[in-house]
């Protein structure tokens, strides 16, 4: 259960930790949670947008695949260097810049008119949300304090999948309702980033402390200490399984649509990854009060019914049945996330925390952009259904394997 009581005004900061003098109040930890949801806004507020920009400037369903991909590239590389960067210098300096080439971001899908000017606009996406993973988390731990660790996780995953929902859902909804389609929701989001750059300059973060780490290379694969490693193969075994199932919906979902009877509106391809992430939200709230096993395991069964749910829908034409996959999906990223967040949070020291967050998500994003880049491709040779199919037999089988590796090592969490 989180403890959301604050610490008294004047214990001395833990140390280690990038810390205020006091304990900062708990409206607080919800702010500083906003610049991940805004950043996480744009992360997919192209979703629904692609069939207008497959049909305005003319590419496949491996194309398109591949453009996702290129923010999986940018949030991998970003990755190597923002948490042990957030860690040494501090998470501002490191938001900061992110939430600038996000708006840049904004600026270039806003006119965007060829394959590349996506793949660059998806690339400066994917190096922000890398930077908001590693150093935005870990200033909502900072921000909480040692006392609301387990609450600190909840609202950090909490914002980041509630935004990556958020997105698609308002480009659906402006893009059907509003002028210039492909603009107006990025006009919107740019906003958003500006009021998370307020929020970030006024966030109640102290200096940080020089981790043991410092004297090693500033671009490194992220890492946890040592003893801490069963912790991320545990979190990285069921979290890798349901971001990938989210991933391909993101990627592919609206292509599925389209071939569905009468799902050609872009507020229903918003809709559903709306509901997704909606759904990947409220299970976090629903599970935080259980062992970290237990929430771990959800997370495997989820992802493993969305993939039988994804195979099914594909086979019978039934858009109930993808909604109904899309939903398990969010279940099983949203409590496989929890679970491996609540997991370094309780274990890493704050000084290691920003880089052990980016290790987590290393773990979690290689599938998520590999797997939904060969089924695309794979699409465009053999069909949908069969590209479909085959990425949910694969993903089942993870999900299941991560399901069992946490079941072995049940008795060495909580």
């Amino acid at each position: 259960m989180p403890d959301t009581r604050s610490a008294r005004v004047g214990d001395p900061p833990r140390p280690g930790r990038e810390s205020t003098e006091a304990a900062a109040p708990t409206w607080w930890l919800w702010a500083a949670a906003w610049p991940v949801t805004a950043v996480f806004v744009l992360s997919n507020a192209a979703t629904p947008l692609y069939v207008l920009w497959q049909r305005d400037i003319g590419f496949s369903k491996g194309t398109l695949t591949v453009i996702f991909a290129c923010y999986i590239a940018g949030l991998l590389g970003s990755l190597l260097v923002s948490g042990v960067l957030s860690d040494r210098v501090g998470r501002r300096p490191v938001l900061l810049p992110a939430l600038v080439l996000a708006m840049a971001a904004c600026v270039i899908f806003a006119t965007a008119s060829t394959v590349a000017a996506l793949v660059v606009a998806r690339l400066f996406t994917g190096i922000a949300v890398g930077a908001v993973v590693s150093a935005g988390m870990a200033a909502v731990t900072d921000v909480a304090g040692p006392r609301r660790k387990r609450l600190a996780a909840l609202l950090a995953s909490c914002a980041m999948v509630f935004g990556a929902g958020l997105g698609p859902f308002l480009a659906g909804v402006l893009s059907e309702t509003l002028p210039a389609p492909t603009v107006t929701v990025f006009l919107v989001e740019a906003v958003l980033l500006a009021t998370a750059v307020l929020t970030t300059l006024r966030m109640p973060l102290g200096r940080p402390e020089t981790p043991a780490t410092a004297a090693r290379s500033w671009i490194r694969v992220p890492r946890v200490p040592r003893g801490s490693g069963i912790r991320l193969v545990l979190g990285v075994a069921v979290f890798a399984p349901g971001i990938t199932a989210t991933s391909f919906v993101l990627s592919l979902g609206p292509s599925l649509l389209a071939g569905l009877p009468g799902t050609t509106d872009r507020v229903v391809a918003g809709a559903m990854a709306f509901v997704m992430f909606l759904a990947a939200t409220g299970v976090q709230f629903a599970v935080q009060r259980l062992r970290r096993s237990v929430i771990l395991l959800i997370g495997a069964v989820g992802t493993t019914a969305a993939m039988a749910a994804l195979v099914t829908a594909v086979h019978t034409a039934s858009v109930p049945l993808l909604i109904v996959a899309a939903v398990l999906a969010g279940t099983g990223q949203g409590t496989g996330q929890l679970g491996g967040l609540s997991l370094l949070n309780a274990s890493i020291p704050p000084q290691r925390l920003a880089e052990a967050n980016a290790a987590l998500n290393v773990g979690g994003y290689v599938p998520a952009g590999v797997l939904p880049v060969a089924s695309g491709y794979l699409s465009d040779a053999s069909g949908l259904t069969t590209g479909a199919t085959v990425f949910g037999a694969v993903l089942a089988t993870l999900a299941i394997a991560g399901g069992l590796v946490v079941l072995g090592a049940r008795s060495r969490i909580r």
